[in-house]
């Protein structure tokens, strides 16, 4: 696992709300995590070096699925049930704890990667039995961690940030009600992906056409020593359609499409996943045809939703507060608390409240994060001037507590996240009028076009110190915007640049607003993001030549023919 890469793919998870009379049902697995945790705590008073903080989070996922291909069925799933705990038990104080990185260890990741199967069964004594367990496990190995810590901390040079290692707060107390029963009708979502996926046979050229959905329901349940019993309740469903084409050259050229909805009936119907399919595999067709970019560094236009990605990637994760305290990171804004980042007609915030966004569903919305606290907008830049940090309870230096932004993915450990990351502007134009200030800027420059970034697959980026603070782009669909308005579709395109310097060339941003959603991958694992705003049109980028396979295109032909 590599904690300073960090990559986003296309996922989605929404809530689904029930009547406030089911809410107020008693919890089999909350009572017993909340009468073992006292238990614990009792116990634990008679050893030597007492616990100073213990939570439970246990997730129970029940999830279903079917897959098809070329018209064909793939594979299909009835519902599945699991659940899984996560402690965190710490041992020493809120200044130095068991959990403070050992300088020197490498990547020192210790256990932060554990998944602690539990029953699926409401049975009170098999629950507690399973917690004191895995609690006992991770007492002994806390003791034996802040033993290291504290001769660690004494024979290496003073750190940076003194602002301790975890954060006191509120012990919040809510419950949703339960999640209804999963709405998986498996032989009508397998007729679909086959009638999906049937319209990819018609092109020689598609290798790989793939049409998957899948329902999810979740429940968390969470304790702590601080006060807090919290059961939350949620389901997703998803479909998402993928195909592949291949140049003569041997690049792959890829497409996706994805729709999220909390219920079945939310997600669009045939018709208009049918149009898309078609779209996708034009799009392809004329990649195919498509001439290959060269490497470019000039003006040009992110779409909004390309906006989001951008702004995810280069500066979503330089904001995550444990990058300005641990010492291996590159702290890229650290000292810039109340300085310009972003033209004064920036702001940002994430805001894991917001449910949508226009008509678009926010994957990024939660009531309460991983470590019990409470949601919360927080501005992170207002007219472009640095204000915050998406902070878990692990303090920084001028910022002592949690905003409600510790997330993880099951079975890793809690690190500030992004949630809905949203980019505003004070001062737009329409989008005709951003482009004709691209044409204005190619002028400037002496380019025969700016480029225009419609759709992007994700991205990835660097944070750390010992490796370039770069960012990677990977765009689907590039277009070159020349000086008398024509466009041209281009292939073979990655954006990369650097963030400050890319942060320094937005110019103006158009009057449209849109979210891409996605799932995020770092050090506390995947969990669900947005990431929106309005276009963007910033005056220099730097794309390179994307990788592409030795392979050639298929030299048999296919089993059926291109359309006429």
């Amino acid at each position: 696992m590599k904690p300073t890469w960090l990559i986003l793919a296309l996922l989605l998870c929404l809530p689904i709300r029930g009547s406030a009379a089911d809410a107020k049902q008693p919890s089999p697995v909350l009572d017993a995590m909340k009468a073992e945790l006292t238990r614990s705590e009792e116990q634990f008073k008679k050893q030597k070096t007492p616990p100073y903080f213990l939570s439970y989070e246990v997730v129970e996922s029940e999830s279903a699925g079917a897959t098809g291909s070329f018209g064909a069925l793939v594979s299909s799933s009835v519902p599945t049930r699991r659940r899984a705990l996560g402690i965190d038990l710490r041992v020493g104080s809120y200044q130095l704890d068991n959990t403070h990185p050992i300088r020197g260890a490498g990547m020192n990741f210790g256990d932060n990667v554990s998944s602690m199967p539990m029953p699926v069964e409401d049975d009170p004594e098999a629950l507690r039995a399973l917690l004191w367990y895995y609690t006992d496990q991770k007492f002994k190995r806390a003791i034996e961690q802040l033993i290291s810590v504290k001769t660690n901390v004494k024979v290496k040079a003073d750190e940076t940030d003194h602002a301790g290692d975890f954060s006191p707060a509120k012990g919040e107390t809510y419950s949703d009600p339960a999640a209804p029963p999963l709405q998986f009708d498996r032989k009508l979502w397998e007729d679909k992906v086959r009638k999906y996926t049937a319209p990819f046979q018609r092109y020689g050229n598609i290798y790989s056409a793939t049409a998957s959905f899948t329902a999810t329901r979740e429940t968390r349940w969470f304790v702590s020593s601080d006060g807090a019993a919290i059961q939350t309740a949620e389901t997703r469903y998803r479909l998402m359609i993928s195909a592949f084409a291949k140049a003569e050259d041997g690049m792959e050229l890829p497409r996706y499409e994805s729709f999220y909805s909390w219920t079945p009936d939310g997600l669009p119907d045939d018709d208009t996943v049918l149009k898309t399919v078609q779209k996708m595999a034009k799009d392809l067709m004329a990649l195919k045809l498509a001439p290959l970019m060269e490497p470019y560094t000039g003006p040009a236009i992110l779409s909004p939703r390309a906006t989001g990605v951008f702004f995810h990637e280069i500066f979503g994760h330089r904001i995550e507060g444990q990058r300005s305290k641990r010492e291996n990171e590159g702290q890229t804004f650290r000292d810039k608390v109340g300085q310009k980042v972003l033209p004064e007609f920036i702001s940002v915030y994430a805001d894991p409240t917001l449910q949508k966004l226009g008509n678009t569903q926010l994957a990024g919305y939660y009531k309460f994060d991983n470590e019990g606290v409470k949601a919360r907008r927080v501005t992170v830049v207002e007219n472009g001037i640095l204000k915050n940090f998406l902070m878990s309870r692990l303090p920084i230096d001028g910022f002592p507590e949690s905003n409600g932004h510790g997330r993880r993915g099951v079975g890793y450990n809690v690190a500030g996240r992004q949630s809905n990351l949203l980019v505003v502007a004070s001062k737009t134009v329409t989008p005709g009028d951003l482009k004709k200030m691209l044409i204005d800027e190619a002028k400037k420059a002496g380019l025969p076009y700016g480029l225009y970034f419609e759709d992007i697959a994700g991205g990835f980026t660097s944070t750390g110190r010992g490796n370039p603070n770069a960012f990677e782009v990977i765009p689907l669909m590039v277009y070159r915007i020349y000086l008398d308005g024509h466009e041209e579709l281009v292939r073979g395109v990655d954006l990369i640049g650097t963030p400050l310097s890319s942060f320094n060339k937005i110019l103006a941003a158009d009057n449209q607003s849109a979210a891409f959603n996605g799932t995020c991958g770092a050090e506390s694992g995947p969990v669900p993001v947005s990431a929106g705003g309005p276009g963007l049109l910033v005056s220099q980028v730097e794309v390179q030549k994307k990788p592409k396979s030795p392979e050639r295109s298929p030299i048999l032909a296919p089993p059926f023919d291109d359309p006429k």
